[in-house]
C-alpha cells in the first residue's frame, strides 16, 4: 500500500503555481513583441532540449514509441491550439479572469468523457458540469451584442485542453512521460514552424524578450513535471484542490504588477467551478472506492 504524502505533494504543487504565474507573465510580457506562433516555437525549441538532456541523463530515451503516433498527434494539435489561445487571451484579459477560466478544463473532461473514454456521465457528474457552466458565465460575464474574442479564447484553450488530457489518460496506459513530452515537443515545434512560415517569417527574440522565452519553455515543462510529481505522491482528490491557490496568487500578481483591480464576478464564479471539480472529484472518489470493495 503506498503511503499518501500531502505536504511532500503541497511543495509540488508550489512549484507548478510558480510556473504557471511565471508561464503568464512571460506571455504578456511577450505578448508586443512576438505572436503566439512564435512563442510556442521557442518554447518548444527550449522544452525539445530539456527533454532530450533529462532523457540522456537518465537513460529514458530508449522509452520514447512510435507506435501510437496517431493519438500523440490528436494529443498535440489540442494542446497546441489551447496553449496559442492562452497565450491570445493572456495579453488581453486579467490574469484572475484567465485562470479561472482555465480551472473549468475539469468539467469540460467530465462532459468529453462518455464520449471519448467510455465513461457514464453520472449525476453527480452531470451536477459538477452545471456548476461548472454557471461558473463560466458569471466569469465570462458575455454580452451577446459585443462578445470578447479574449473571454472566448479562454473558454476554448480550457476545451482544447480537456481534449488534450483525455487522449494523455489513454497515452499514460503504454506510453512514458518521457515518450509524451518528447512527442508533444517535437510535433508542437513542427505546428509551430509550419505556423510562422505560413503567417510570414519568424521574430528572434532580442534582449530581455530572450529571458521571457526562456521562462515560458522551462516553465512549461516543470509545471507538468510538479504536478505529474505531486499526483505520485497523494491521491488526484488532495493535490488538484491545491491547484486552485493559483487564483489568489495570480490575482495578487496582476494587482501589484498590472494594476489589475479585484472583481467580485470572478471570485464568485471561480467558486461555482471550484464547487463543481470538488463535486466531480468526489464522484470519481466514490467509484474509485465502490470499484475496490473499500
Amino acid at each position: 500500500m503506498i503511503v499518501s504524502q500531502p505536504l511532500k505533494a503541497a511543495s509540488w504543487m508550489a512549484g507548478a503555481m510558480l510556473s504557471f504565474s511565471l508561464m503568464a507573465i512571460s506571455g504578456r510580457e511577450l505578448a508586443a513583441n512576438l505572436n503566439t506562433f512564435e512563442i510556442m516555437f521557442f518554447r518548444s525549441l527550449i522544452g525539445l532540449v530539456i527533454v532530450l538532456q533529462i532523457g540522456f541523463l537518465t537513460g529514458s530515451l530508449s522509452q520514447i514509441k512510435t507506435n501510437r503516433l496517431g493519438l500523440h498527434l490528436l494529443r498535440n494539435i489540442a494542446h497546441f491550439t489551447g496553449q496559442n489561445l492562452w497565450f491570445l487571451a493572456v495579453a488581453f484579459i486579467p490574469f484572475s479572469q484567465l485562470f479561472a477560466l482555465e480551472f473549468s478544463t475539469p468539467i469540460w473532461v467530465a462532459l468529453m468523457a462518455p464520449f471519448f473514454l467510455g465513461e457514464v456521465l453520472t449525476p453527480r457528474r452531470l451536477l459538477a458540469v452545471g456548476l461548472g457552466f454557471v461558473g463560466v458565465l458569471i466569469v465570462a460575464r458575455p454580452d451577446i451584442d459585443n462578445l470578447n474574442p479574449a473571454i472566448l479564447a479562454a473558454i476554448a484553450c480550457a476545451v482544447c485542453f480537456a481534449g488534450s488530457l483525455i487522449a494523455t489518460k489513454k497515452l499514460t496506459n503504454d506510453q512514458s512521460i518521457t515518450c509524451i513530452l518528447f512527442w508533444l515537443t517535437v510535433m508542437q515545434l513542427l505546428m509551430g514552424g509550419i505556423a510562422i512560415f505560413i503567417t510570414g517569417g519568424i521574430t528572434i527574440p532580442q534582449g530581455v524578450d530572450f529571458l521571457w522565452v526562456t521562462a515560458v519553455g522551462v516553465g512549461g515543462l516543470t509545471a507538468h513535471f510538479c504536478i505529474t510529481k505531486a499526483l505520485s505522491l497523494a491521491p488526484a482528490i488532495v493535490v488538484l484542490p491545491l491547484d486552485f491557490l493559483r487564483l489568489p496568487l495570480i490575482t495578487l500578481i496582476g494587482f501589484l504588477a498590472y494594476g489589475e483591480a479585484f472583481e467580485w464576478p470572478i471570485a464568485v464564479g471561480a467558486l461555482f467551478i471550484i464547487t463543481a471539480v470538488f463535486v466531480n472529484l468526489q464522484a470519481e472518489h466514490a467509484r474509485n472506492r465502490l470499484g475496490s470493495g473499500v
